[in-house]
């Protein structure tokens, strides 16, 4: 009897034994596949919270830049959009880029920025979204206005900007020339800058955002400027012929803050010569000239009344009589 009860207590106490080594084994295991579970959830977590912190920046990016617009690198930062999550709009496209710290919101589908006229885009984009001091200005702005009627065949067109702009201006990828000038002709008068509606494109029509472009009575100052290296004077006779409704008020002011004297003895030169309207408006006895003779161009002979070179056809012949007479 007692070595029955000594093997049946041997065999319960080997099936105990067993078991508990099997529990062991099972909540061994338990534990190691609930730290994993655990992490797969904190890294879930994580990837949550990282999609959260980056989602509401998109939508006002967005919100902010047009179809086909530009911005750059400090505007985005200036946003709390990070690097990496530049590249990755860049990876889903979101954004395009263009060149080394600038970008573009890709367009519309059927809307093409790669023609010559994507230069409202990128002004307007500067102006607007990225607030540099910068407008249209020159023979560009009389363009824009309708006063310019003639095409340099064969040349790349040129787009004159006048302002503070950013160096990967130049980096840009454009089918047209942009020409940068200071705005050092008018110091930090902003007269004659103004908002113009024309040249943005159908495409923009939804957002409403006028071009800052100079006005024709600051334009063609600002393009007697480029005489006689980047302009020349047949072509700005040709385009003061049409400028027959300038604005004798703003002319006088513009003259007044002008800072070249080269600039206003042009200006009255071709005034002058094509005796429009407005032109007896204009008190030349309150505009300073300076003094002394002014010699521009080579060959070219001196105004008698404002003493600059300028080609001998600009002079009236009853002034060059008079001359000779004298």
């Amino acid at each position: 009897m007692s070595i029955e009860l000594t093997f049946i207590q041997v065999v319960l106490a080997t099936v105990w034994v067993s078991h508990a080594r099997c529990f062991a084994w099972f909540f061994a295991m338990y534990g190691h596949v609930t730290k994993i579970i655990l992490g797969i959830y904190r890294y879930c977590a994580i990837l949550m919270v990282m999609n959260h912190s980056r989602t509401p920046r998109l939508k006002p990016l967005l919100d902010a830049v047009p179809p086909g617009f530009l911005v750059d690198t400090p505007w985005l930062r200036a946003r709390n959009i990070d690097p990496k999550s530049i590249h990755d709009y860049v990876a889903r496209g979101w954004l395009e880029r263009l060149a080394r710290g600038v970008y573009r919101r890709p367009a519309l589908e059927g809307v093409h920025f790669g023609s010559g006229e994507s230069w409202p885009v990128l002004l307007l984009s500067l102006q607007r979204l990225m607030k540099y001091a910068v407008h249209l200005g020159g023979e560009s702005a009389l363009d824009l206005a309708g006063h310019v009627h003639y095409l340099r065949l064969g040349e790349r067109r040129r787009v004159q900007f006048y302002g503070d702009v950013p160096s990967w201006l130049y980096r840009l990828p454009m089918p047209t020339e942009i020409v940068v000038r200071r705005r050092t002709l008018f110091g930090d008068d902003l007269a004659g800058i103004e908002g113009s509606d024309v040249g943005a494109g159908a495409t923009l029509d939804v957002w409403r955002w006028p071009i800052q472009v100079s006005s024709p009575e600051r334009a063609i100052l600002e393009a007697l400027d480029e005489l006689p290296r980047h302009a020349s004077f047949e072509n700005l006779d040709k385009i003061f012929e049409g400028l027959v409704s300038l604005r004798p008020k703003q002319l006088t002011a513009l003259l007044g803050a002008c800072r070249s004297v080269k600039v206003r003895r042009l200006f009255f030169v071709f005034a002058d010569r094509h005796g429009h309207g407005w032109r007896k408006h204009l008190d030349s006895s309150k505009i300073d000239f300076g003094s002394g003779p002014r010699a521009l161009i080579e060959g070219g002979k001196f105004h008698p009344t404002y003493r600059i070179s300028v080609p001998e056809a600009l002079i009236p012949a009853e002034l060059q009589e008079s001359k000779a007479d004298a």
